[in-house]
């Protein structure tokens, strides 16, 4: 078996792990200082960006978790965007705050690919699921180029 295939499966059984973790409680809480709005929107930003990279090798359930996990990321993320949080190693721009409908519609866009996404790996629909993920990568992209310090 191949390394990505390997790491494909330990992904998709700590998703499944995930998913019914996600269902029986969210566990997340909005931040309440600018510290952890950054703490919680790089955990975000990770949790995506990983999610992302074992997505494309994942079918059926685990593709599903996947997508359920970028959801729920894209829907948290404008709650640890609170204004006055770039402090320490935050690397969002003012403009954030200053085209906040601009952001927001970025996100939007990824929540909605995620959802498509989500409905496409539930109907064995690969060739969907995988415009989504292109789509997901490439706002991902976008707000990284428009709203992220170089």
């Amino acid at each position: 078996m191949t390394f990505n295939k390997i790491a494909a499966l330990a992904f998709a059984g700590v998703m499944t792990l995930g998913v019914v973790a996600t269902v029986a409680q969210d566990t997340f809480v909005a931040p309440t200082t600018p510290e952890a709005a950054v703490a919680a929107r790089e955990a975000l930003m990770k949790s995506n960006g990983a999610t992302l990279k074992a997505a494309g090798a994942l079918t059926g359930p685990e593709a599903a978790a996947a997508m359920q996990t970028l959801l729920d990321n894209f829907t948290h993320m404008p709650a640890t965007f609170t204004e006055g949080s770039i402090v320490g190693d935050s690397e969002a721009l003012p403009a954030i705050w200053q085209n906040w409908e601009a952001f927001n519609a970025i996100i939007e866009t990824g929540k909605t690919a995620a959802a498509d996404g989500m409905a496409a790996a539930e109907t064995g629909d690969m060739t969907a699921y995988g415009v989504a993920l292109k789509t997901i990568g490439g706002t991902c992209g976008t707000c990284h180029q428009q709203f992220r310090a170089k």
